[in-house]
């Protein structure tokens, strides 16, 4: 017998219509079942998590932002105010390399001078949204694409250039190497109006 599909936390008919138009994305979502997929709702924090977390291990990134976390008073994070007021030697003094301590800098810096339209981020479209966040220094596609998945809540996008996601198409459609941004784009042309979904599931299949 198959296991329930999964459903919690997601749209409507969203996981439903993701086993209808492809048999293997079916059988990865029964195999991996029910999920709550994580979520960061506080962007700036999402954003200085993502800068802190390139090239590095989870273990390494949350130890990170724990001591930058900590520079806020209580259970708070630290403010784009509050890091540009401190020297950069407290940032690296928390473990981020002279780069990441220079690119969060400019992240507070655009937020809080206005360059970034942060309170319209919620009403751009996807492809708005990653030119505006990529004018920040360390913050690329990838980083904004997360952005869009992990806080803004959009269910279609599909990070093409992610290695995760290659990685468990090849291995769940049995293919010989990775597929490529253009094969992938093709192959999840299927999955919309839920792309973001079927790649959680994808990535979710990778630990099991």
């Amino acid at each position: 017998m198959s296991r329930r599909p999964a459903r919690a936390a997601f749209p409507e008919g969203a996981v439903e219509h993701l086993r209808s138009a492809d048999p293997v994305l079916r059988a990865v979502i029964d195999r991996v079942g029910d999920f709550e997929p994580s979520h960061e709702p506080d962007l700036w924090r999402a954003l200085v998590g993502s800068i802190i977390s390139q090239q590095l291990s989870v273990r390494a990134a949350a130890t990170i932002e724990s001591r930058v976390a900590a520079l806020a008073p209580g259970d708070g994070f630290p403010a784009p105010e509050e890091l540009l007021a401190r020297p950069e030697e407290t940032l690296r003094a928390c473990g981020l390399s002279g780069a990441k301590t220079r690119y969060v800098r400019d992240l507070a810096a655009k937020w809080t001078d206005g360059s970034l339209a942060i309170e319209r981020l919620p009403i751009m479209d996807d492809e708005t949204v990653i030119t505006e966040l990529t004018q920040v220094k360390g913050i690329g596609r990838w980083t904004a694409e997360m952005v869009l998945i992990f806080t803004l809540g959009r269910m279609d996008v599909l990070p093409v250039d992610d290695l995760g996601t290659r990685s468990a198409v090849q291995r769940a459609y049995g293919l010989d190497e990775r597929p490529g941004a253009a094969d992938l784009r093709a192959l999840g042309e299927a999955w919309r109006p839920f792309r973001s979904v079927a790649t959680l599931y994808l990535w979710r299949s990778l630990n099991g």
